[in-house]
């Protein structure tokens, strides 16, 4: 993997990260305001999906380390 896209994959993992939190905040505000819970769902299901995609570039941009 060449450095460019080592680069692009830490900038959409940061990325990532960023929106994830982002998505908990929000969670959190809805849960504070006593918003429908379908909503908050939906929200807890994308943020769920995020934390996957953050996962899987997490471990593309990690080498494997061989003790």
């Amino acid at each position: 993997m060449s450095e460019l896209d080592q680069m692009e994959l830490r900038v959409r993992h940061a990325t990532l990260e960023i929106e994830d939190e982002d998505i908990g905040h929000a969670i959190d505000a809805l849960i504070a305001t006593g918003a429908d819970n379908l909503c908050i769902q939906r929200f807890k299901k994308k943020k769920l999906a995020l934390k996957d995609e953050i996962e899987k570039l997490h471990d593309l941009i990690t080498p494997d380390i061989i003790a």
